[in-house]
């Protein structure tokens, strides 16, 4: 089994560039629509991104629809500004947003963290971008787009023979199977949903460890450990009482959260104990995962592979060793972390705009 954390040597279509180009070409943009920015970039025929860095512009979710699609125009034009590209040259766009929303972009009917508002519940977001804009627009979740890109990035030239498993791990667990190349979307476009698989916890738990509880209401999903939310509901309230005196008893629980990585590289006890079930859980998760669709390759994203190198490879190695394979799989299998994650998004929905219109050089 091999450990990397970066992309392979050779020829990778789908890796950062930055370049100009002939108004001859054909491009694809892709956005990224979060709760306060969107980020945006261009992909050429050639699999190259034309932009190297964040471009973000504010995303007016808060102030409603029509302000929202406003702001991801103003983002597409802006990156076609800084990529020196034309709108005439754009044959389509990649959009991704946050969940939960159906595999063609309508948000859900009870709206969701980032579009609470009642005029955003069951809103079209694809259809209303595509109608201002004027294009073709496919839309992806935005764990799904992150997922894509890691696949394509790290496969390169062979990514539409590949599979893998992603786990984005934030506030929440985000995640994507990729099959072929192409993100499993499911009937309703809630496959891949990994926070909310129940994972065993038989061995994971400490025995007088309560069961922890998800936000979505279930209990013993992956998310209620592997998340930040998991850590400041479940893990953190009851390791603080197996460590009387820690530094963090003192700070609220949502201070203490977000200090704790900190902690962990530095070697603190307490928080490597919480950081170790997060990777129990994970290995957990993906172990499941080898048993339903036996992927090429399990990835790793969010803050643990933006952490120091030490504990992030201490991380990493605890994922691996609690994902069960078979002696066939373990000889084949990857375990990677997610690279550019905070580019992942844009550069995923532009990847999944170009697998439906395809880019010719």
């Amino acid at each position: 089994m091999r450990s990397i954390d970066a992309c392979p040597d050779g020829p990778r279509p789908s890796t950062p560039n930055v370049g100009r180009m002939s108004g001859s070409n054909k491009v694809i943009v892709g956005i990224d629509n979060g709760g306060t920015k969107n980020n945006v970039t261009v992909l050429d025929a050639s699999g190259r991104f034309l932009i190297d860095h964040m471009i973000e512009v504010p995303s007016r979710v808060t102030e409603g629809p029509l302000q929202a699609i406003e702001a991801m125009e103003a983002v597409f034009l802006l990156g076609l500004e800084r990529s020196g590209c034309d709108r005439t040259q754009v044959i389509a766009v990649g959009l991704d947003t946050p969940g939960p929303a159906s595999a063609t972009g309508v948000i859900s009917s009870k709206g969701a963290t980032n579009f609470s508002m009642p005029e955003w519940w069951g809103f079209d977001v694809r259809t209303a971008l595509e109608q201002q804009l004027g294009l073709p627009v496919v839309y992806s979740n935005d764990a799904n787009a992150a997922a894509q890109y890691a696949h394509h990035a790290h496969f390169g030239a062979s990514a539409n023979h590949r599979s893998s498993v992603a786990a984005i791990v934030g506030t929440g667990l985000g995640g994507g199977v990729v099959v072929q190349g192409q993100v499993l979307a499911g009937a309703a476009g809630m496959a891949g949903e990994l926070g909310h698989v129940h994972i065993p916890m038989h061995g994971l738990l400490e025995p007088d460890q309560p069961l922890p509880r998800c936000n979505c209401g279930f209990e013993g999903d992956a998310e209620s450990i592997a998340s930040l939310t998991g850590i400041r509901l479940n893990l953190l309230p009851y390791w603080l009482t197996r460590f009387p005196g820690h530094q963090l008893t003192s700070m609220p629980i949502d201070q203490a959260a977000k200090a704790l990585r900190g902690l962990a590289e530095a070697g603190d006890e307490l928080a490597r104990c919480v950081f170790r079930q997060q990777a129990m859980a994970l290995g957990r998760l993906f172990t499941i995962a080898a048993n339903v669709i036996d992927p090429d390759a399990y990835f790793l994203g969010g803050g643990v592979v933006e952490a120091a190198p030490e504990f992030r490879d201490w991380f990493l190695d605890l994922v691996r060793e609690h994902t069960v394979l078979r002696d066939e799989q373990r000889a084949v299998a990857e375990f990677a972390l997610v690279t550019d994650l905070d580019m992942a998004g844009a550069r995923g929905a532009a990847v999944a705009a170009r697998n439906m219109h395809p880019l010719h050089a």
